[in-house]
């Protein structure tokens, strides 16, 4: 996990964008000047910690990369690479398998990467990984091509001015993120996870990118002992290569299913207790899951640590978490995950997460409300914001291809939208933060290929959504409970806000970027008692302050709500 830059087909140097993403590289910063290529490169060292260092050159290329490929030695052993590997790396096959293949090799990746790979044969490239795991932001400028890992380091550079779309800040306050390529500064994209491009003299081409789901119906089969089986092996052989690292690793555990399951499986395959950290809310009616977490730590073993989360917490998280989300996500969960990250970062340099279990395997209410009749109380998986050009745009970045079940395309619509430009850049973020790598074996193409296609009653059925994964855990770790009803993971964001909410409101209204989009009564309506969206208009309030306004994170936080 890293931090990547470069100016490709220009002459600006990446050493001023690289400098506002140490923080992704807390153990170095290295810089190459190529013909036609500057590119930088900020280490966290997770594999090879001597030889793995970036730019990376063999086999008359170079490459930068931000992530891991975590089938870096299978592709070793099957292509015959062992005699000519120079380093440890996990990028190093890649390299090696261009020279034979050209950008066929990229097929061949299973992990999480965005990287620049600058070719002997003359080619330059850019490519994310397919489910846009890792970051990667672009700007086409005066028949340059400028790359990096976060838009702060655009910001920082003078490369874009501190200003926001319109549109999408209206996706952020109706969804909690916003959606496809465009980001909230008007010049700046992002690349579309699987995406590939070649950067020629004449600008970006697109290639064939690889798709995050096989765009394939339900298969048909009904035994399920076998199914259960083959999702055993399918799940252990993906934690088995995310837990490749040369640095301790660990995981964060919730009290739900998913990361119960992670858990499970790094507890078979260690030889030693795993370390666990799991969040829990100090706060009058808030959803904790310490004590089903605890549980599942007592029965596998684990070495669990807790960690506490409170109004005092909330308050000190806000303005850092506004912060680190420099592409922002109104998602109060990155709040728990930063103090996570925060709790873990003394011991551990690799965390395993959860993230995507429930679109894979069909986890959410919205899906078995998707499969009832009208009549029952149902109705289509789609979010349901306020006003109707952000769902137009929603639809748009996530439509599915025709021939999937009804439940495979919501799913699709999740993994296009809500997961890579929600989920993914919270957890990239607030770990990276913090120096932190953070893994999700659910999110794996062998995991993919597998889940999307199950037929869909071994997704949903009746009031269980996750179906086989739940029967899979039943035999694998009856203490996590998977037929117990579902929790939900909720942050008591706005019980906190309330008590101060008459004079957070005014504050708020008065931001210019809150004044662009709504009126001051609208702001005072929604943080009225009973009110509806005062966090996502805090939360912009404060990150606007900050990466728009140039406000520093405490000040951000007291000028929206007279505290520090």
């Amino acid at each position: 996990m890293c931090g990547i830059a470069g100016v490709l087909n220009g002459e600006r140097l990446a050493t001023d964008l690289i400098a506002a993403l140490a923080h992704r590289g807390p153990d170095g910063i290295r810089t190459e000047s190529l013909p036609g290529a500057n590119l930088a490169h900020a280490r966290l060292s997770i594999i090879d910690l001597e030889g793995g260092w970036q730019p990376l050159h063999a086999a008359g290329s170079v490459v930068v990369g931000n992530g891991e490929i975590y089938n870096y030695l299978e592709l070793a052993e099957d292509h015959g690479l062992g005699p000519i590997l120079a380093t440890g790396s996990d990028f190093e096959p890649l390299l090696h398998l261009y020279a034979r293949e050209g950008p066929d090799a990229f097929r061949r990746l299973r992990g999480m990467y965005a990287f620049c790979l600058v070719g002997g044969d003359g080619r330059t490239w850019l490519v994310r990984d397919p489910f846009g795991i890792k970051p990667l932001y672009l700007l086409e400028r005066d028949g340059a091509v400028i790359f990096a890992s976060e838009p702060r380091a655009f910001l920082a550079a003078g490369l874009i001015d501190p200003v926001m779309d319109a549109s999408a800040a209206e996706d952020l306050l109706g969804l909690s993120y916003t959606t496809g390529k465009a980001t909230i500064f008007p010049s700046l994209r992002r690349m579309a996870p699987g995406e590939i491009l070649e950067v020629t003299p004449a600008g970006l081409v697109p290639h064939p990118g690889r798709p995050s789901l096989p765009a394939r119906a339900p298969r048909r089969e009904a035994d399920e002992a076998a199914l259960v089986d083959r999702l055993d092996a399918v799940l252990e052989e993906s934690v088995r290569v995310h837990q490749r690292s040369d640095v301790p690793y660990g995981l964060f555990l919730s009290g739900g299913i998913d990361s119960a399951a992670i858990a499970a499986l790094m507890a078979r395959l260690s030889d030693r207790p795993v370390t666990a950290f799991t969040c829990g809310f100090d706060a009058e009616g808030a959803a904790d899951e310490r004590g089903q977490a605890e549980r599942v730590a007592r029965a596998l073993n684990l070495d669990w640590r807790e960690v506490r989360f409170d109004e005092s917490e909330f308050w000190r998280l806000l303005p850092r978490v506004a912060l680190a989300l420099d592409d922002p996500t109104a998602d109060y969960a990155a709040l728990p995950t930063y103090r996570l990250a925060e709790a873990a970062r003394d011991s551990l340099r690799v965390v395993l997460t959860g993230e995507g279990g429930d679109e894979l395997f069909g986890g959410y209410g919205r899906y078995r409300r998707a499969l009832r009749p009208a009549l029952l109380g149902g109705r289509p998986a789609d979010p349901r914001p306020d006003r109707p050009e952000v769902l137009a745009r929603w639809r748009e970045a996530g439509r599915p291809p025709r021939g999937l079940s009804t439940l495979q395309s919501a799913q699709w619509s999740d993994v296009a939208t809500w997961l890579p430009n929600d989920l993914l850049i919270k957890l990239d973020r607030c770990l990276m933060a913090n120096g932190l790598e953070g893994r999700t074996p659910f999110l794996d193409p062998e995991v993919a290929d597998f889940a999307f296609t199950l037929p869909d009653r071994f997704k949903v059925r009746g009031r269980f959504g996750k179906y086989l994964l739940r029967a899979w855990l039943a035999r694998t770790c009856p203490a996590a409970a998977p037929w117990a009803r579902k929790q939900g993971f909720t942050v008591p964001v706005e019980a906190w806000i309330a008590p101060r909410a008459a004079d957070i409101a005014p504050r708020v209204a008065q931001v210019e970027t809150i004044r662009r989009l709504r009126t001051p009564e609208a702001v005072a309506a929604a943080f009225a008692p009973g009110g509806k969206g005062a966090w996502p208009l805090l939360f912009l309030a404060v990150w606007s302050l900050i990466h728009l306004e140039g406000a520093e994170p405490a000040a951000a936080l007291e000028g929206c709500t007279g505290r520090l």
